[in-house]
C-alpha cells in the first residue's frame, strides 16, 4: 500500500518535513516505480542532506528492503551470479526472443558483424533469416553451430580457452585474431548494466575480449533483457558512453531510459 504525501511544490514547502517513517516509505515507493534511485535526486525532492539519505538507505538495506549501489540504490540484487548457459536460456526466454528479433532488423546485406556470447545474442542468431548474406565472427560455440547451417553466412569461429558456463572462448589468442578484422556492428550480451559503473560480465577474461570487440567495431549494439539493469558482474566491459544502442524489454524503467538517452544511447523497447 502506498502513502500519499503533500505536494512538495506548495509555497510552504520549506516548512514541510517528513518524519523518518514517511521518508523511508517515499524512498521505497520511488524505488518500486523506477527500480533505481539516485542520492542526489532524493536530496532535492526530500529537502534533506546527502548524509541523511545515505543513512536512510543504509537502514533500509539492513532491513533487506533494497541494495545500495555507488550513488544510489536498486530494488534488485546488483551482484550477478555465473550460471550455466542451459539455465540462462530458461530465464526471460520470451523477452530474449523478442529482443533477438528486433536486433535482426538492424542487419544489412553483406554486413560484417561480430557476435559475442550469451543467451540473448543466441536468440538473435537463431532469428537471422535464411538467405541473409553476412560475414560473422563469433566467440560463442552455439552461435557458430546455429549459423553454419546457412550457406549464405560465412562463419569465423574464434579460438582460445573454452569457458564452459557460457559455451564460448576467451583469452589472448581470440583477442589477437580480432586484430585482423573490422566490423560494421557488434552484437553484445552482458550480465549487468549499472548506470554508474557501466557494462559487466561475470568473467574478467571475457570482459577483456568484449572490450577488444568494441574496439574493432563501428557500432556496438547491446542485447539485454530488463533484469540486467542495476546489476554488476565481476569484470567491467566498458562505460555506457562507449555503446550506441541497447535493445531491451518493457520491464525497463522510464528513469533508466531517460538516463541512457541523455548519454546518446539509442534505446529500443520490445
Amino acid at each position: 500500500m502506498r502513502i500519499l504525501f503533500p505536494n512538495l511544490q506548495h509555497n510552504n514547502q520549506e516548512n514541510f518535513m517528513m518524519n523518518l517513517a514517511e521518508r523511508h516509505q517515499f524512498i521505497l515507493n520511488r524505488l518500486q516505480r523506477d527500480q533505481y534511485i539516485n542520492v542526489i535526486d532524493l536530496c532535492k525532492e526530500l529537502k534533506v542532506s546527502s548524509v541523511t539519505i545515505r543513512k536512510d538507505l543504509k537502514l533500509l538495506e539492513e532491513k533487506t528492503l533494497l541494495f545500495r549501489t555507488h550513488g544510489g540504490a536498486t530494488i534488485n540484487n546488483p551482484y550477478t551470479v555465473d550460471r550455466p548457459v542451459n539455465e540462462k536460456e530458461k530465464i526471460q526466454s520470451t523477452e530474449k526472443n523478442k529482443i533477438g528479433l528486433a536486433a535482426v532488423s538492424l542487419l544489412n546485406e553483406n554486413d560484417s558483424i561480430v557476435i559475442a556470447s550469451g543467451t540473448t545474442v543466441f536468440y538473435f542468431a537463431k532469428n537471422i533469416p535464411s538467405g541473409t548474406t553476412l560475414t560473422v565472427v563469433t566467440s560463442a560455440l552455439n552461435v557458430a553451430l546455429e549459423l553454419m547451417r546457412e550457406p549464405s553466412i560465412e562463419v569465423i569461429q574464434l579460438g582460445g580457452l573454452l569457458r564452459k558456463s557460457s559455451s564460448s572462448v576467451m583469452g589472448s589468442y581470440a583477442e589477437q585474431v580480432l586484430g585482423d578484422f573490422f566490423f560494421n556492428k557488434l552484437f553484445l550480451g552482458v550480465d549487468g548494466i549499472d548506470l554508474d559503473y557501466g557494462l559487466t560480465t561475470t568473467n574478467a577474461m571475457e570482459a577483456h575480449l568484449n572490450r577488444k570487440m568494441i574496439g574493432a567495431s563501428q557500432k556496438t549494439i547491446v542485447l539485454a533483457d530488463s533484469t540486467k539493469f542495476g546489476k554488476r558482474g565481476f569484470g567491467k566491459i566498458c562505460g555506457l558512453e562507449e555503446i550506441d544502442h541497447i535493445i531491451t524489454d518493457k520491464g525497463i524503467s522510464e528513469q533508466i531510459v531517460k538516463h541512457l538517452e541523455s548519454l546518446g544511447v539509442t534505446v529500443t523497447i520490445v
